[in-house]
């Protein structure tokens, strides 16, 4: 739970100053406001120096000796300017600077979509097989869809999202990355309104927040969509859709791959019978689990 605000976390900002005198007041300015982190970054030292880096127009790779960069009046405004945004607005830091990275890869991301962040950044580059046919489900900025085109680079991609919105977003990422020609943006409730194939892969990064939590959750994270969040009352409302519909979709021997959060106990309790296989990532958070599709019926 974040804590209380501070009457203002950036009093006493340091004006003209060593980027490294700025950041080591960022982080302070982080800690007096309470910040939530997680959609970005994990630590006050990351987002402030990424945020600090854009504000002055600095490539995100700069060596140690950026921190002895004196800043200006003008950049020292700035700076200040887009902390306050960030701490005191509770504006998240993606939808400040218009991006988001997974790994090696830029994404466009705005108020329209939900930060990118998800275990398939660790799980797709560890795929095998040929698959000719992809569905990524609740694809929001595109960035699985895109990341799937990369790592695949001779299959079709179906990018699927209920959000018109989602998708206008989806389509500035898709035309940045190049994969417009093997990436196509499909609106769809889960797979209803979306033309009939048959896949030998589906990925879903759901909504799978509880909707009872939904008013709990840090003031950035509420700044996201809530249909990118909300996945019912116990959160399984799109993950029981996906997989009901994901019998008719799937080639022979194809698979779904779905990232579920915190929801590992519950999804083992109601689809024991489905036996999902959970896939190890490095922090051991394991919730990305393996359907395979001669289970679902």
């Amino acid at each position: 739970m974040a804590r209380p605000r501070a009457a203002d976390p950036l009093a006493g900002a340091p004006g003209p100053a060593p980027l490294g005198r700025w950041l080591r007041f960022a982080e302070g300015a982080y800690a007096r406001s309470g910040a939530a982190f997680g959609q970005v970054a994990t630590s006050a030292h990351d987002e402030a120096l990424y945020l600090l880096l854009h504000a002055l127009g600095l490539p995100l790779d700069s060596g140690p000796e950026a921190l002895e960069r004196e800043l200006t009046a003008a950049e020292a405004g700035r700076a200040e300017a887009l902390l306050r945004r960030r701490l005191v607005d509770r504006i998240p830091a993606a939808y400040l600077t218009r991006e988001a990275w997974l790994g090696e890869h830029r994404f466009h991301v705005d108020e329209r979509v939900i930060i990118p962040r998800s275990y398939f950044l660790e799980i797709i580059p560890r795929l095998r097989g040929h698959p000719r046919r992809i569905a990524d489900v609740c694809t929001g900025s595109g960035c699985l869809a895109i990341l799937l085109a990369h790592r695949f680079p001779r299959a079709e991609v179906d990018a699927v999202d209920l959000s018109p919105d989602a998708l206008a977003v989806a389509a500035i990422n898709v035309r940045e990355h190049g994969v417009a020609g093997r990436v196509r943006l499909r609106r769809g409730d889960v797979f209803a309104g979306v033309p009939p194939a048959a896949y030998d892969l589906i990925v879903s990064n759901p909504p799978y927040e509880p909707s009872a939590l939904m008013a709990g959750l840090p003031e950035e994270f509420r700044k996201e969509p809530r249909m990118a969040l909300d996945g019912g009352r116990d959160g399984l409302d799109v993950i029981r859709r996906l997989l009901a519909q994901a019998r008719d979709r799937l080639a022979p021997g194809g698979r779904v791959l779905i990232e579920v959060g915190g929801l590992r106990p519950a999804m083992d309790r109601e689809f024991a019978a489905l036996r999902p296989r959970w896939l190890q990532t490095a922090d051991g958070a394991n919730c990305v689990c393996e359907i395979r599709g001669e289970r679902l019926g």
